[in-house]
């Protein structure tokens, strides 16, 4: 079933304030808590999600940095090994490319090669995907990179509820949690709480229950799943959606539990669909569930080239409602 939202969920804020709220129930809560990154203090962040926050805290816990990724990554590693839990930005997720040595080589296997004895409580907070016009180098969804990676946790929170307890959630973890962004949902509006909570790490949501029919759909692609979700009904076809939330760890249990019910099972997500999250799940679900499956796992992710800049050519790349409803008729035999 659908999570129920607290009582004061009638309070309507967009993603883009949820992340604020997010970082700020953290500050207060943990004195040893920080921000760093580019543009995050005078500017607020590049899209103002960070707004506020030096006024509120001051500079020693807002922290413009100088233009250098490994440089934010090696101080978040090395502050949270030494007692600190810092929130550092990584303004486009494309910027892995540099910093992917502190992030392979140290974030995710400092606390395993000292065993145990340091932990990184290293939050880190990063902008993903397409559909701004922002061409290849500051519009990519490089989640399979660093679920890839053993040490690390991965959440993609797709409500402004999620975001909100999913930044929570991932500062109070004693692990390093890369929350994953979209830049495309800042302005997507939703009911929040107010004061803090948690969205569990590693457990998925089932948006929309169905009887005949699983999607799961990572970040945005959740929004479109439910658009489609509503033409496959005109078609008899009753979908149930699934918001996976959390990459690594993932809730396979939840997904097999779905693909039980409904023996077909689309995976969609935004990233390249040639080794994208997708072909993950896919391959738990036919490990798990395979005996279940009236038909192949379908996959629907965007093509394997850069991201155009084009406004035109980029919203063919992005998946869309409309090519989830096409791949399902072909899935189904419609």
């Amino acid at each position: 079933m659908a999570e129920a939202i607290a009582d004061n969920s009638e309070r309507e804020l967009p993603y883009v304030r949820a992340i604020t709220e997010g970082v700020r129930e953290v500050l207060l809560e943990q004195d040893n808590s920080f921000v760093a990154g580019e543009d995050v203090a005078g500017a607020g962040s590049v899209y103002g999600y960070y707004a506020g926050l030096l006024d509120e805290f001051g500079p020693e816990r807002i922290y413009d940095t100088p233009i250098s990724e490994e440089g934010i990554v090696g101080l978040g590693v090395g502050a949270s090994a030494t007692g600190c839990r810092p929130i550092i930005d990584l303004m486009f997720m494309d910027f892995l490319g540099e910093c992917m040595d502190e992030v392979a080589n140290q974030m995710a296997k400092m606390r395993y090669m000292f065993g145990g004895a340091a932990t990184l409580p290293l939050t880190m907070l990063t902008m993903s995907g397409a559909g701004a016009s922002l061409a290849a180098q500051h519009s990519q969804s490089l989640e399979a990179w660093i679920c890839h990676l053993p040490g690390l946790k991965v959440v993609q929170p797709t409500t402004p509820y999620d975001a909100k307890g999913m930044i929570i959630a991932a500062a109070r973890d004693d692990n390093p949690v890369i929350v994953v962004l979209n830049k495309m949902s800042l302005g997507l509006m939703g009911p929040v709480p107010e004061g803090p909570y948690e969205i569990p790490i590693g457990k998925a949501n089932v948006v929309r229950p169905g009887t005949n029919y699983t999607i799961v759909a990572t970040g945005r692609m959740l929004h479109e799943a439910l658009k489609a979700a509503t033409q496959l009904t005109e078609l008899g076809i009753d979908t149930e959606v699934i918001d996976p939330r959390s990459l690594q760890p993932f809730d396979t249990a939840t997904v097999v539990e779905s693909v039980k019910k409904t023996h077909r099972v689309m995976v969609v997500h935004e990233a390249v669909r040639f080794g994208g999250i997708g072909a993950e799940i896919a391959a738990q679900i036919q490990e798990d569930a395979f005996d279940y499956l009236d038909a192949p796992v379908a996959r629907v992710g965007a093509p394997f080239s850069p991201v155009p800049y084009s406004p035109a050519l980029e919203s063919i790349y992005v998946p869309s409602a409309k090519s989830i409803v096409a791949e399902a008729k072909k899935q189904l035999g419609l």
